[in-house]
């Protein structure tokens, strides 16, 4: 193993040294087969990163799908499911399933940043990546390869999900599909580039687990993807709000179900705009963090 990281480091190095224009690219496709490569090549991160997900999309699915009504459902009379819950009569709509399809896909996509960034402090403390830091590449192609090795993971994951759509509604259209595929691909890159800001300064892999599900898992709960912003206590609301990763998903469910399921009473161009500056956020924050040295001097 030793063996093959040095020859990937030395890879890197020489891919760099072989000009100083074609560095940043060649050493950012190495590093992205790299994750691509030991990503399925563990075959229980392939199995818990997609299982686990999907598990929990049937299990709430299928308790919570009758007992259940999207606000802003298509033929849904305004304050038919306030008026329903207040009293005995049932609304008919889309069910739990349907509305939880999109929150499972974001899930998929956070446990994806989850098991691809930690690799970040395997590679510090196997040595590896103090190879490729002292090779002659930018900064900027580490971030590249990292980010959009661990993103292309999470959308191959999130498109084999996507093939259980056919089990909750019907094919939403071409161009439903490929604004789905734009948001997934978007989330990935933000997802995975915050997993990276939280691993890079780290050396423990118990405490990267820790603030991950302490911090990202909260962030998750609260976008959306678990319940509409219209439907929880206005404290709640206030904190879906402020969470960016709420706009991507509004985006994403608007994508799938074809109506503003998320209810964060924004537009559906503001809440893009709002998507692609987060995704621009914390790319920058992970380049600023490699590009400077770490407290320890690493």
């Amino acid at each position: 193993m030793s063996q093959a990281m040095s020859q990937t480091a030395g890879g890197i190095s020489g891919g760099a040294s072989a000009g100083a224009s074609g560095g940043l690219w060649p050493a950012a496709l190495t590093l992205w087969k790299r994750e691509m490569v030991r990503f399925f090549r563990q075959k229980n991160r392939v199995v818990s990163a997609l299982v686990t997900p999907v598990l929990l999309w049937v299990g709430l699915g299928a308790g919570l799908d009758k007992s259940f009504v999207s606000p802003g459902a298509p033929g849904l009379a305004p304050g038919a499911v306030g008026e329903a819950a207040s009293g005995l009569e049932a609304v008919s709509g889309p069910g739990y399933m349907m509305y939880f399809f999109p929150g499972t896909l974001t899930m998929i996509l956070l446990f994806t940043a989850i098991f691809s960034t930690i690799s970040v402090i395997e590679d510090r403390r196997e040595g590896f990546l103090q190879a490729v830091l002292v090779a002659p590449i930018p900064r900027l192609s580490i971030v590249l390869g990292k980010v959009f090795g661990g993103a292309s993971i999470a959308m191959v994951q999130a498109l084999v999900f996507l093939l259980l759509w056919p089990l909750v509604g019907s094919f939403p259209g071409v161009g439903a599909a490929l604004a789905a595929a734009g948001v997934l691909a978007l989330l990935s890159i933000a997802m995975t580039a915050m997993g990276l800001c939280i691993a890079w300064p780290m050396d423990s892999t118990a405490a990267f687990h820790a603030v991950m599900m302490l911090f990202l898992m909260p962030m998750w709960f609260l976008c959306g993807a678990v319940f509409p912003v219209s439907t929880a206590m206005p404290w709640l609301r206030v904190l879906m709000w402020a969470n960016p990763l709420t706009y991507g998903q509004a985006v994403l469910s608007r994508a799938l179900l074809g109506y503003d399921a998320t209810q964060t009473g924004l537009p559906l161009a503001l809440e893009i705009v709002l998507m692609l500056a987060f995704t621009a956020a914390v790319m920058a924050v992970a380049v600023r963090l490699v590009g400077k040295p770490r407290r320890d001097g690493a």
